[in-house]
């Protein structure tokens, strides 16, 4: 608990841990069948960033009975159950209540080695940071809110929130990395700022190197930005410093994600390892995006 970590342990021997986690989320498509794609594989998510293998899931449903049709609904578990079988996992049931709006996830059951278990503490100074999916989804799915996105960019981020974490995580579990999280609600920065936090460690960040999905940056100069953004970066003041970066930059980073890529720290001996790997487990975004240095523990530096 003291590192904050993405799911719960629980050890039932020397070779078997029980990995837990929770999440749902309110629609961020309007699609009813991509949301709960997209919700399955954000609840997913926390598992993999462990070291786990999901195993089972129960669904967590809210929804308006009597103002939307029970058909959505249906679009909406089909959109999860589809996701959970791509992973192999068995949704073993679940619970429903009414509600004023939609809201759907899972609670997730995975297995792992607890010598393999993987935790946001543990980044070395020296280590190379890698990250998995790009950036934006928070700012596109607030265009999409506003109906600022046209189709294109709708389907271009539709495939990458419900793209599964599960390679970028047989991937780090080949080579061997030193620690990991995923990118969620608190951006790349504030889910960046916990693991140097609890790693006792600061860590530079090239900029150039994060990858971003193009149309973010003219939506951002645009003003289309979420609340929860906006929120990330004001409770990250004096822990980035990004005097060398424009300001719009530093917004991308703190951008609040859904179903975002996987963070890994590794050793700069294993980094080409873990590239290869990541290219070959389909992860075709993922790039080394900065190092971890000796410093105050959670400082973060934007370079160019």
């Amino acid at each position: 608990m003291e590192s904050l970590d993405d799911a719960t342990v629980f050890s039932v021997s020397d070779k078997l841990a029980m990995v837990q986690t929770v999440d749902f989320i309110t629609p961020v498509l309007n699609d009813p069948y991509s949301f709960g794609a997209v919700a399955a594989s954000n609840a997913l998510s926390d598992i993999y960033a462990m070291g786990a293998e999901p195993v089972f899931a129960l669904n967590i449903v809210c929804f308006p009975v009597k103002s939307l049709p029970l058909n959505i609904l249906e679009e909406i578990l089909k959109g999860g159950a589809d996701v959970a079988a791509q992973a192999g996992v068995t949704i073993a049931g679940g619970h429903s209540v009414e509600d004023n709006a939609p809201k759907y996830g899972m609670a997730v059951t995975g297995t792992a080695d607890p010598a393999k278990l993987l935790f946001k503490k543990g980044a070395q100074p020296g280590d190379k940071l890698f990250i998995t999916k790009p950036l934006g989804s928070g700012i596109i799915t607030t265009a999409i809110d506003r109906d600022l996105a046209g189709e294109g960019l709708i389907e271009k981020i539709y495939g990458v929130m419900v793209e599964l974490n599960r390679g970028a995580a047989i991937a780090m579990l080949e080579t061997g990395v030193n620690a990991c999280t995923d990118v969620s609600g608190f951006g790349l920065l504030g889910h960046l700022y916990e693991m140097m936090a609890a790693s006792g460690a600061a860590v530079k960040i090239y900029t150039g190197s994060v990858p971003v999905i193009d149309e973010v940056w003219d939506l951002v100069r645009s003003g289309v930005v979420p609340g929860g953004t906006h929120n990330n970066c004001r409770y990250l003041a004096g822990k980035v410093h990004s005097d060398k970066v424009p300001s719009e930059t530093r917004t991308v980073l703190c951008d609040s994600q859904t179903s975002g890529g996987l963070l890994i720290s590794v050793s700069p001996e294993k980094a080409g390892k873990l590239e290869e790997a990541l290219k070959k487990e389909g992860c075709l975004a993922a790039a080394c995006i900065g190092e971890i240095i000796e410093g105050p523990p959670g400082t973060i530096e934007l370079l160019p």
